[in-house]
């Protein structure tokens, strides 16, 4: 069974504050590591792994303590650290790895990619993505993903620092599942991104 993994390293230089940190909504849980925290950990019968790097001692202050950080030290030098890391604090385990940066992903997305890798047989390198189909019928993917554990193996054994984007190709199967919204594709950058996943809940 896989685990969920909330991926929070990064610096938020260009939005100002910590993005996994920030007010979303008034209602709680109301900011992108509760709000995935909440929706994504039903789904995923090992305990929830968050990486922090840029803003590890603010994070593990509004952390529940029943949840485990791990602080990703190398976090300037990109993403695939973290997920590194993580597939060493959970060996021989696929993993679900939501971005804050992706930060309203409703429950429905991750019981949909939970139910979708399990009947898929939970392939040791696979790697699933969620795809929103637009009013022309165009797909588009995002975020979370699930990736095998052998397809992490690879990423943790690599030299330097393997952008996910090149680790996609070696996947077998490649596999993708619809959903209904398009919170997938969000992308928390700056703070007119952030204006912008708040109006989701107004």
């Amino acid at each position: 069974m896989a685990a969920l993994v909330i991926l929070a390293a990064g610096e938020s230089r260009r939005l100002g504050t910590p993005k996994a940190l920030v007010r979303l909504r008034e209602a709680e849980p109301s900011t992108p590591l509760s709000m995935l925290l909440a929706a994504g950990s039903p789904f995923f019968q090992q305990a929830p792994l968050v990486i922090a790097g840029a803003h590890f001692e603010e994070t593990r202050s509004r952390l529940d303590p029943s949840v485990e950080l791990a602080e990703n030290r190398l976090w300037k030098a990109g993403r695939s650290g973290g997920i590194a890391l993580a597939s060493t604090l959970r060996p021989d385990t696929d993993l679900c790895l939501a971005p804050v940066d992706v930060p309203a992903v409703e429950a429905c997305v991750f019981e949909r990619l939970a139910r979708t890798w399990t009947r898929a047989g939970a392939p040791a390198r696979g790697w699933l993505a969620p795809f929103w189909t637009d009013g022309q019928g165009e797909k588009h993917f995002g975020h979370p993903l699930i990736c095998g554990r052998e397809l992490l193996a690879q990423l943790a054994r690599a030299p330097g620092d393997m952008p996910l984007r090149e680790l996609r190709p070696r996947a077998r199967p490649l596999l993708s599942c619809p959903v209904e919204s398009d919170s997938i594709l969000d992308d928390l950058d700056t703070p007119a991104d952030l204006e912008a996943v708040r109006r989701r809940f107004r």
